[in-house]
């Protein structure tokens, strides 16, 4: 299986789980990391994780296996990270004009870069849910990607918190999704 499929289930569940009307809550996070490698974790009735709750439980460098084993057996390369990646919407529920390209640009200045200032990624993309009235709504959105190593994950996690927060006040958004793995990186 390449390291893609993961990601693309991990993305339609996610989807999924928007499009099932749980999102507008925003209480559910998505996690493909075996569920004994979460024990420790607070996790909703569906088994994801809850929002602030990132894995956590067999993440030292020694310990952690996530990213797999590679084809012949041996450990991945890599240290342990957490990816987290963030889903942000641009339509407005009250349909005034989409949040722009400076305006999301703007936010991520002010409110991402100053508590990820090691690196992030930011992929446009379009993507569509069940608002809380029923209907689809179809959107220009953003998928911020964060790495971060798995010691930090109960920091981070407060600090994505906060960032999916400030969004959802000031772009008057019902939610926005987050999707928790574990996986190895080497920089």
């Amino acid at each position: 299986m390449s390291m893609s499929q993961p990601r693309l289930r991990l993305a339609a569940l996610a989807a999924s789980t928007v499009l099932l009307g749980t999102a507008a809550t925003a209480s559910a996070a998505v996690t493909s990391a075996p569920p004994a490698a979460h024990t420790s974790a607070a996790r909703s009735e569906g088994g994801g994780l809850l929002p602030g709750h990132a894995p956590t439980g067999g993440d030292t460098a020694g310990g952690d296996t996530a990213g797999g084993d590679t084809a012949g057996g041996e450990p991945a390369g890599g240290r342990p990270y957490i990816e987290t990646s963030l889903f942000f919407g641009t339509a407005h529920p009250d349909g005034s004009p989409p949040v722009t390209h400076k305006q999301f640009r703007d936010f991520v200045d002010e409110f991402v870069t100053p508590r990820f200032p090691d690196g992030l990624t930011v992929q446009q993309a379009q993507g569509q849910y069940r608002d809380r009235h029923g209907a689809i709504e179809r959107e220009r959105s953003y998928e911020l990607i964060l790495f971060y190593p798995t010691g930090q994950a109960e920091p981070s996690g407060r600090k994505i918190e906060e960032i999916r927060s400030a969004y959802e006040k000031k772009f008057a958004q019902e939610s926005v999704a987050r999707v928790d793995d574990r996986t190895r990186v080497d920089f």
